[in-house]
């Protein structure tokens, strides 16, 4: 028997009674980070890490939430079970579970690129890893983080030149916290959507240091904008919330800014390709560094990266899950299931990637 399944509510370790990332009510659910997806309404127990605390009360705010330590070991009904740092947002765990000398980790969402506003990934060795494949084709390759946020101040100075406000849509949780720890304040005021801000708050509760920001909703009626830098998430695009700030240009920071269609489906001035999930070199150094010899492999392309890990020796196969992201996440954004340009523009872009080579792993 497997120490961990799918079922109709979630990954369930039988074991030990407990579910992780349960996407319908349960008893017991161990819950990786705070996204929609993975930390759901209704189950009469949560537990997670300890650095996540201050954002799960925010969004879970009657949930019957413990907390423990990164590392710190909690037996389970005989189940040792661990948290460690995933490196996808502030709080954001990979879950390791010993039963019997048999240990499975559930990866949860996760990057191996720096990010100042959480903890590092954290290898974790394991005869079986459960981890995510967003983005698993060979296509998605992360250009260094310094370079794009250069790339921000550089287009938030040029609207600047031109008395226009720069807007960037960036995912409320995570990817907003990451922009705004990573740009240069002192080019001018930083404002922000209240779902940013409510976010915000969180982080710095949790001691992560953001710069000054303000909410849009908190300043008057004819505010000059033209200077600022405004944060927002990407279901403010095209809302009447935008008309206050007059001659603006807007760009948006995601991993699916990598792609050409996706690009000008989102009609964005600027598109600013900065994830907080793995790329492809990522999620093989990933799977190589648990020693692994069992994967099992979910939410986005699961397939292509299936096949590639066969290829290469492991026993991997596809898990069917639930995780669709929440609204406005890089998840919930996942190009494949319902335009054909999106389809077909990453189709044509990954015939000009191909699969690195074994030593790359």
């Amino acid at each position: 028997m497997p120490l961990v399944i799918s079922t109709p509510a979630g990954l369930y370790c039988e074991a030990g009674d407990f579910h992780i990332d349960p996407w319908r009510p349960v008893s017991r659910a161990v819950i990786t980070h705070g996204h929609g997806d993975h930390a759901s309404w209704g189950h009469e127990h949560y537990l997670a890490s300890r650095a996540s605390e201050q954002v799960l009360r925010r969004r879970l705010p009657e949930a019957a939430l413990q907390t423990i330590e990164y590392g710190e070991p909690l037996d389970i009904n005989g189940v040792r079970v661990s948290l460690h740092p995933a490196g996808h947002v502030l709080g954001s765990a990979q879950v390791r579970l010993e039963h019997r000398g048999e240990v499975w980790v559930v990866s949860g969402d996760y990057k191996l690129q720096p990010d100042p506003t959480c903890a590092p990934f954290e290898p974790v060795r394991c005869d079986t890893f459960i981890t995510e494949s967003t983005f698993g084709l060979p296509i998605y390759r992360w250009r260094d983080p310094r370079d794009v946020f250069a790339e921000v101040d550089a287009w938030w100075r040029a609207n600047q030149a031109v008395d226009r406000a720069s807007v960037v849509y960036a995912y409320a949780l995570g990817k907003a916290q990451r922009l705004l720890s990573s740009v240069d304040a002192s080019i001018g005021p930083i404002y922000t959507h209240g779902a940013v801000e409510a976010l915000n708050e969180a982080y710095r509760a949790s001691g992560v240091a953001l710069p000054p920001t303000q909410r849009v909703a908190e300043l008057p009626k004819g505010h000059d904008y033209s200077r600022a830098l405004i944060v927002a998430p990407p279901s403010a695009q095209g809302t009447p919330w935008m008309r206050r700030f007059g001659d603006l240009a807007d760009g948006f920071a995601s991993g699916w800014m990598q792609i050409r269609g996706v690009r000008r489906r989102k009609a964005v001035d600027r598109g600013f390709a900065l994830s907080d999930h793995a790329d492809w070199p990522s999620l093989l150094s990933a799977i190589a560094a648990t020693g692994a010899q069992h994967v099992y492999v979910t939410h986005g392309y699961s397939d292509p990266l299936v096949r590639w890990l066969c290829e290469h020796g492991l026993d991997a196969q596809a898990l069917k899950t639930e995780y669709a992201g929440e609204e406005g996440s890089e998840d919930s954004s996942f190009p494949t299931g319902d335009s054909r340009n999106d389809r077909e523009s990453i189709l044509d872009e990954s015939q000009n990637g191909s699969p690195p080579s074994r030593g790359r792993r």
